[in-house]
This record gives structure tokens, C-alpha cells and sequence, in this order.
């Protein structure tokens, strides 16, 4: 349901606590408050989903106006438009949007001009006419500023408003001159070279050709709701021409749903919808809202699967809804999507536009064509990746307010695309950087106060600095056990306690995931210091005896250390597993020690044999390496026990089946193989084999170091993508959603980490990341 803000979009003043009626104030505790203001934040952005709220467009409710009845062309059709235009003029004369921004000036003069030549048509508000002629006259100069925002067809709409105005003896308060050059570049502008995307472009300024208008053509852009590209100004152009009934019928039902003022564009439910979800997971806070957005997405689903016109016609509706629908596990086709590869786009409305929203809407939607039958699609997609980036390096937008914030979401898509972005770093950028001010431009200005909204980003910015509070005291426990566990004593080992929690935080950052945080944390100190411990001090006794020592876990009898880094390492790894093993079994109701001990097992295993090939100067094959190396990645012991502690029961069979070894197998070689491509040349230099010189050396003299690194980064990238399928597949799939998220945030998280190298080696990204997710409180 849809509804229009009157003349503005609608905000709600939030207080302060303090701001607080004296006598709430003196009940409450701030406490008590806090919680109080944060469940009314979520009430109101509920109640947002029952009805979106878009702004009330002056400019096409003037062309709604000008409509003759079709009893008499000397009366209007609609006269409560006619009258809403003479009730609404802003204080400066003009018509549009309030506030008026400085850089939409030429929006203010196309909205007041359109509003001019309504009343001029009936002979009504003598007043208001004097008043917005003098706004054009006082504003005009703005038509040249390159800095000012062009609304789309400007340059077409507005001098054909002033031919119209000059037929209907409006007294402009312009030069011949200044109108003359206008009109001249209109009619250079109108020369170009036509092909289909700038004939679509010329069929929606239709309201600005008048008689240079072929109609005929404009007509095959007709929706089966009667409209010409939802635009209510481009439908009421084609009614004023040629009576269509269809273009009538939909004007008509505007007024009928909105009285005496029109928006924009619609309808645009659907979209406003999607925006809204997508602007509550950008933020973080979604899951308050898990209710709302699922009953959402299955009508959106159910409307995919009609062909509904309203996704299918809009491109930026069709990727949103695709992405959007595919990441919460409904089965999509990405057919609807072939209709926007590069040689389609390039000759399309948005593509004549060089529409970068679109662009960037269809690159996100690219990150999710993984299907085996799509990689035809996934490369004809793949032209959003390098437009994006090119056009943005040429400078093609301008720095004011609407390019600044879209400019910085394509520079953070760009650089950390779907899989290198881990959540909560994301969720700060995106409160850090997110615009409230949620004005749009298509002919004119509009705003829907769903998609944009101060009280999301309130909500996110508490429920950010709450998680953060419960991790940081959960990062003291972590450091306070490295020493009760004398970890610290290890002095050959990375001491990084920030970093692997960093990554369990990053990942299962909610509040009630504690169990899974620490558990993450600590076995992620406890692999690196056992991958240290294999790699660099470790004695061939000593690597024995700590194997030996857990595979006889269950043995009578004190055990046997042949060192005190062996006794310090088991002991700490005794007491993790018998920790986890009694919160897995409150979570779980069974016993699962025994896998957290067989996890352990096999990685200790696998770095044993790659200490004997070192040993032993054994070269072995690619495919050995990559099958024992995946299991020293050292992941298993860190993801797989978080599984039991996240919520969903998992029974034996499930961990078991093959689905739940192809997603440890499928991340671990990604993890494997990202690691080697990073750290290759200083392991190389160590005397240590890897993938990217193990690739060299079977393939033959002749496969340089680049050959090689471009071989593996293909290998990483086929993974991923059967890793993303594998956890976004709900058909058959026996692995519980909420399990399968850990196996690709992993990844997610490996990405970020080796970006710039290795994260344990380049401290300044780490700490920064850090920082910002652990130690820096959100303050806007």
C-alpha cells in the first residue's frame, strides 16, 4: 500500500533520552529509557512496511492539471490538481520538493514553469503566476550551471515548456536570446543519431516534444496499467494528444488513490519495499525485523513468479529483487536478467542515460549468476564491473550531495565485493556513510521516507555500540584466558588475540552467539599457535607426542609431555574441547566432544605430514598437496564446532553427509589457495612448498609466477562459486541456512585478511579493521 506525503516527505522527530517528558524521566532509569526509545524505533520502522510513503511531485500533478474534461476541452478533468497547485506554492514562488537544495534549482524552474502554464491554461491564480515568474526570472541563470543537478530531459522539457508557454502568451521574464540558444540546443540535442535506448529516452520526455512528438512510437512504450513508464507526466502528454482510453484509465486511478496530487512515479511499492530490506541489512538491524521482511519477500516472490510487470519492466527492480530473493534462498531464474547484458544495456534507456544506479544495482546482482548453465550470463554481466569503475575514474559524477554518498557505495562495492565483505565492518561504513536525506531524481524530485529514514539509523547506531559494549568485554575474557592458560609463555607463537576474535566478531556479532564467538576465538589462537608451533620450533618428538596425546584423549592415567610447550598447547586445547563440549550440549542436546577432538585430529594430522615433506624434501603433486592442505588450513577446528552453537540442531547425519563436507572442503581450498597466493614468494624464499610453485613445477618449465597465480586465483574463484551455490541452495539441502552462513563468512573474512597481503603481516589494515569493530563506539 502506498500513500503520499503532503507536500513533503514524512520524518519523525526523534528525542533524546534527555529530551524526555520530566516525569518518564524521573521513572525510568536510563537504562530503562534506552531500552524504552529503542522498541519504539522499531515499532515506527514497522509500521513502515504496512504503506510506503512517497512525496507528492508538483511537476507531474501540473501536467494531471492541464488535462481538459473530455466533456468540455474549456473546464478541467481534474480540478482538485488544479486547486492543489493553488494551494501549494512554497514561499519563494516556486513549486517542487521543500526544502529546495542549491543544486536543484533547474528542478525548481521545471517544477514552477509546469505549475505556470496549468494555471496560465485554466486563467486561475493571478497571484501565484506573478510570484513563480519572478522565481524563473530571479533563478534563470542557474540553466547554465554545470554544478547545478540536471533532472532527466531537462534539456528537452524545459525549453519546450517555454515554446508552449510562449504559444499561450505567458509574459516570461526572459531575453529572446537567452530563449533562442535554449531552443537551438534542444533542436541539436533532438539530431542525434536515434537508436532504441534514446528512442525509449525521447517516448518518456514526451511532455517536452509536443508537435516534434511522433506518437505513434511513443505508444509501443505503453504498460499494461495504461502508463507510459509509470511516469504520470509523460501518460498525461500521450492523453492530451490522443485520448487514449488505457493512458486515462491510469491517470484516472492516480487521482482516484491519491485525491488531488500525484507522485512521480508509480507504482514503485515494490521497489520502495526492496530499498527499505536492503537499507536494513546495509545497516545491520534486520534481523528486528525478520517477520516483516519475510512476508515481504513472499509476495515479492509470488509476484517473480506472475512476471509481475512492476519488477520485470524496471531494471533497477528486477537485479534488486533477483539478489535479494537468491540470498534468502528462493529459487530465481536469472533469465529476466539477460535482457540487461552489455550489448542490451548499451543500447537502452539506462544505457543512453549511463545510468550508474542501475549499473550498480545490475554489478550486485552479477555476484549471484554462480549456476553452472549462467556462465554465459555471468560474463555478459561482467561489463557492470569495468563501467563502474571507469566511469568513476573519469570523474563522470559531480561531488554534490546525491553523487557523494552514491559515489562512496560504488567505491566500497567495488572494493569489497560480496565475497571480501565481512558484515559488521560493513554495517559501520554504511552508518558511517549513510544519507538520510533520501531525495531521488528522475524528471523531477521525489523522496520515499522508507528507504532512507533517520530512525534506521538511529537504530543501527545503538544496536552497533550495544554489540560492541558485549564484544569488547568478551575480548577481556579472551585476553585474561591466553594468560590463565599460559599461551602467553609461548613466545615462538603469534600472540593475536584481537584478530582471530576480530573474526569471530565480525561474523556472529549478535548479542545471544557469545558461545560461538568465544569458541571461534579461542580455537582460532589455538590453531595459530599450533601452525607456529609445527612450523617453526616444534622437534619431531615433540610433534609425535602432541598428536599421540589427543588421540588418546580418553586414556587412563596422568599423560605424558615430552616438553612444556606440548603441556602447555594440550592442556589449553584439553580445556577449549571440554568447554565446548558442554555448551554444544546444552545447545544441542548430545555429546559432540568427540568430532571437536576428531577435528582437531585430522589438522594436527595434516601439519604433521607436511612437516615430514619438508623433513624429507618430498615434492608432492598438486593434488596431494591441495587434499592435505586443506585440512592444515587449520579452519575446521574454528568453524565446525561454531556450528553447534548458533542455534539450529544438528544431528550427526547432517554433519556427516557429503552437502556439510563439500562446504569445510569447498572453504578450506579457498582459504588454502588465497593464503598461498598471498604468502607464496616469502614461503618460497623459506624453503616451503605451496600451491602457486607446486602449479610451476608440474606444469612444466615453461609456467611463469604470473601464469601460475592466475591459474590458482581461477581455481579460488570456482569454489567460491560452488561454495555461494551450495549455501544459498534450499532444495534438498539438509544443512540448516544459519550453519551454512559460517562457511561462507569464513570466506568472507580470508578475503578481507589477505587483501593487502596477510593480514598477520600488514597490522595497519588489521588493526584498523579492529579498531573499528572493536574498540571505536559509532558516534554521528
Amino acid at each position: 500500500m502506498m500513500s503520499l506525503s503532503h507536500p513533503n516527505c514524512i520524518r519523525h522527530s526523534s528525542l533524546p533520552i534527555s529530551a524526555l517528558p520530566k516525569s518518564k524521566s524521573e521513572v525510568l532509569t536510563e537504562t530503562d529509557a534506552t531500552i524504552l526509545y529503542f522498541q519504539e524505533t522499531k515499532e515506527r520502522i514497522k509500521k513502515m512496511f504496512d504503506k510506503t510513503q512517497l512525496s507528492v511531485s508538483a511537476y507531474d500533478t501540473a501536467w494531471v492539471a492541464m488535462l481538459s474534461s473530455p466533456n468540455s476541452r474549456q473546464a478541467p478533468c481534474f480540478p482538485e490538481c488544479v486547486n492543489w497547485l493553488l494551494d501549494n506554492q512554497l514561499s519563494d514562488g516556486s513549486w517542487g520538493l521543500p526544502p529546495h537544495h542549491p543544486s536543484l534549482v533547474k528542478d525548481a524552474l521545471s517544477s514552477t514553469l509546469a505549475c505556470l502554464l496549468a494555471l496560465k491554461r485554466w486563467g486561475l491564480g493571478e497571484q501565484q503566476m506573478t510570484k513563480g515568474l519572478q522565481f524563473i526570472e530571479s533563478n534563470f541563470t542557474s540553466i547554465n550551471d554545470e554544478e547545478q543537478h540536471t533532472p532527466i530531459g531537462f534539456n528537452i522539457i524545459f525549453p519546450g515548456m517555454i515554446e508552449t508557454a510562449i504559444d499561450m502568451n505567458l509574459n516570461l521574464p526572459l531575453r529572446s536570446e537567452d530563449i533562442n540558444v535554449m531552443l537551438h540546443n534542444r533542436d541539436l540535442e533532438l539530431r542525434r543519431n536515434k537508436f532504441e535506448g534514446r528512442e525509449a529516452y525521447l517516448a518518456y520526455v514526451s511532455e517536452g516534444m509536443g508537435k516534434l512528438q511522433d506518437w505513434e512510437m511513443v505508444m509501443k512504450y505503453q504498460r499494461k496499467n495504461g502508463s507510459l513508464f509509470n511516469s504520470p507526466s509523460t501518460t498525461a502528454a500521450a492523453l492530451s494528444q490522443l485520448g487514449n482510453a488505457g493512458c486515462f484509465h491510469y491517470i484516472n486511478s492516480l487521482i482516484a488513490k491519491f485525491g488531488n496530487a500525484v507522485p512521480t512515479v508509480y507504482p514503485s511499492d515494490k521497489y520502495a519495499l526492496l530499498c527499505m530490506i536492503e537499507s536494513l541489512e546495509r545497516l545491520g538491524i534486520d534481523s528486528h525485523f525478520s517477520k516483516e521482511i519475510r512476508d515481504v519477500l513472499e509476495e515479492t516472490y509470488r509476484c517473480w513468479l506472475q512476471g509481475d510487470e512492476e519488477i520485470f519492466s524496471d531494471a533497477d527492480t528486477c537485479a534488486m529483487a533477483f539478489r535479494i530473493l537468491r540470498v534468502h534462498g528462493y529459487e530465481v531464474s536469472s533469465d529476466p536478467l539477460t535482457q540487461y547484458a552489455e550489448h542490451h544495456f548499451s543500447r537502452s534507456f539506462g544505457g543512453h542515460l549511463k545510468d550508474f544506479s542501475t549499473a550498480l544495482e545490475l554489478f550486485k546482482a552479477s555476484q549471484f549468476v554462480i549456476f553452472p548453465e549462467e556462465s554465459g550470463l555471468e560474463k555478459q554481466m561482467s561489463w557492470t564491473n569495468q563501467f563502474l569503475k571507469q566511469e568513476f575514474s573519469n570523474g563522470t559524477t559531480r561531488a554534490d550531495r546525491f553523487s557523494k554518498y552514491f559515489s562512496i557505495e560504488v567505491h566500497d562495492t567495488l572494493k569489497f565485493p560480496f565475497h571480501a565483505n565481512v558484515e559488521r565492518l560493513a554495517h559501520r561504513r554504511n552508518i558511517e556513510h549513510h544519507h538520510v536525506d533520501n531525495t531521488r531524481i528522475l524528471k523531477t524530485s521525489y523522496c520515499f521516507s522508507n528507504i532512507s529514514n533517520a530512525d534506521f539509523l538511529q537504530l543501527a547506531e545503538e544496536d552497533f555500540n550495544r554489540c560492541q559494549s558485549i564484544h569488547r568485554e568478551e575480548l577481556k575474557h579472551l585476553e585474561r584466558w591466553v594468560v590463565e592458560t599460559k599461551l602467553d609463555r609461548l613466545k615462538f607463537a603469534r600472540q593475536k588475540m584481537a584478530y582471530c576474535y576480530f573474526s569471530a566478531a565480525g561474523t556472529c556479532f549478535s548479542p545471544e552467539l557469545s558461545d560461538a564467538r568465544i569458541s571461534w576465538a579461542k580455537n582460532s589462537v589455538l590453531t595459530t599457535v599450533a601452525d607456529d608451533f609445527f612450523d617453526i620450533v616444534g622437534s619431531e618428538e615433540e610433534l609425535a607426542n602432541l598428536v599421540h596425546l589427543l588421540e588418546n584423549w580418553d586414556a587412563n592415567g596422568s599423560p605424558h609431555y615430552c616438553s612444556e610447550p606440548v603441556e602447555i598447547i594440550f592442556s589449553a586445547l584439553r580445556s577449549t574441547i571440554c568447554e565446548i563440549g558442554d555448551k554444544a550440549l546444552a545447545w544441542q542436546g548430545r555429546s559432540v566432544t568427540h568430532h571437536v577432538i576428531e577435528m582437531w585430529l585430522d589438522l594436527l594430522k595434516s601439519a604433521l605430514r607436511e612437516a615430514e615433506w619438508a623433513r624429507n624434501k618430498v615434492v608432492p603433486t598438486f593434488d596431494e598437496y591441495v587434499e592435505n592442505g586443506y585440512v592444515s588450513m587449520a579452519l575446521g577446528p574454528i568453524v565446525l564446532p561454531a556450528v553447534y552453537l548458533i542455534g539450529p540442531k544438528v544431528s550427526e547425519e547432517v554433519v556427516r553427509s557429503p552437502e556439510f563436507h563439500n562446504l569445510f572442503k569447498l572453504m578450506s581450498i579457498c582459504g588454502r589457495l588465497i593464503n598461498d597466493t598471498r604468502t607464496f614468494k616469502r614461503e618460497s624464499e623459506a624453503g616451503k612448498l605451496n600451491s602457486v610453485l607446486l602449479h610451476m613445477i608440474h606444469s612444466g618449465s615453461g609456467t611463469t609466477e604470473e601464469e601460475a597465480v592466475e591459474k590458482i586465483r581461477g581455481l579460488i574463484a570456482d569454489g567460491r562459486r560452488e561454495l555461494l551455490r551450495l549455501v544459498l541452495q534450499e532444495k534438498d539441502s539438509v544443512v540448516p541456512r544459519a550453519c551454512k552462513d559460517l562457511f561462507w563468512k569464513m570466506v568472507q573474512v580470508l578475503h578481507l585478511f589477505y587483501m593487502d597481503g596477510d593480514g598477520f603481516s600488514s597490522p595497519d589494515m588489521m588493526l584498523n579493521a579492529v579498531n573499528d569493530l572493536l574498540r571505536e563506539p559509532i558516534s554521528l
